[in-house]
């Protein structure tokens, strides 16, 4: 039996790891694996060539909530418990900082999260887009504009009082990595609504959005999708109807989904009704 050692996975792993969801069919480059690696818990296994096979993580959004994720083995390496054993350590990480653990299971991970005392919070279909649907306009009191630098800060108080999360420098990031992705609504001079996005390895992130009214979330999808060519990923909560069915009408879909989970107590993650689109399982 090839000879294994668990290490702490460090921003210079990043190219190093990638591998690891590439064979597991995601999206994500090196890009978000640097920065994943740089802000989080992370901790992998390595075989006796020095190669990753097996990968866990914990980002924190605040004090109150840490997001896991990249939880990933090898295929040579599976059924020998580690990938279960690098999340226990990544959720006592966050027991030991007094944080609540979330995550969105796919539906293999699932049965593995909830022995583990995570409960089911809301679905959340993955929807694949190869071109943007028809254009929407914002509601006639809204303006939307390209988020600035300056507006991050509004912007973040506005998606903490709605998302109960504290992401303030992922929304940096991302407005900074793909600019012409981020766009903020206002009504009255105030945030209504924001949407941002990625580039990943097989296609261009959307999300998160987050949106006083489906309407105007929906407004910023489609400002959004309009503004780099498809392939597009787009995690949507069931409760966006309007915006399914958009997706639907413009060819999109959605051949598999996600389930928000938690463990421990944060009030308000489970309203899902501004929550238009996720940033990501990876990043909440």
């Amino acid at each position: 039996m090839t000879p294994l050692t668990e290490r702490d996975l460090q921003p210079q792993d990043a190219e190093a790891a990638l591998p690891l969801s590439i064979e597991a069919g995601w999206n994500q480059n090196v890009a978000d694996w640097r920065f994943m690696l740089t802000h989080g818990k992370a901790l992998g296994v390595v075989d006796d060539t020095g190669t990753w096979v097996a990968s866990a993580l914990a980002l924190p959004l605040g004090a109150r909530l840490s997001w896991l994720s990249m939880v990933l083995v090898t295929q040579a390496q599976r059924r020998r418990g580690l990938g279960t054993a690098l999340l226990k350590r990544c959720l006592a990480h966050v027991e030991a900082q007094g944080a609540a653990a979330g995550l969105d299971a796919t539906e293999l991970g699932r049965p593995v999260y909830l022995p583990l005392g995570f409960r089911d919070l809301y679905r959340i279909p993955r929807w694949r887009i190869d071109r943007a649907g028809d254009p929407v306009p914002p509601p006639a009191d809204v303006l939307l504009r390209p988020m600035l630098e300056a507006d991050l800060v509004r912007v973040t108080t506005f998606d903490t009082a709605r998302s109960s999360m504290e992401r303030g420098y992922i929304l940096a990031h991302l407005r900074a990595r793909r600019p012409e992705l981020a766009w903020i609504a206002e009504r009255d001079g105030r945030v209504a609504g924001y949407a941002v996005g990625r580039d990943g390895r097989t296609a261009t992130s959307i999300g998160p959005i987050v949106a006083d009214e489906e309407g105007i979330g929906l407004a910023l999808a489609s400002r959004a999708l309009a503004a780099a060519p498809g392939p597009f990923l787009m995690d949507v909560p069931d409760a966006h109807g309007e915006v399914a069915r958009w997706l639907h009408a413009a060819g999109a879909t959605s051949p598999r989904a996600f389930v928000r989970m938690l463990r421990g107590a944060l009030p308000g993650l489970e309203r899902d009704r501004h929550i238009i689109a996720l940033a990501g399982a990876e990043l909440a």
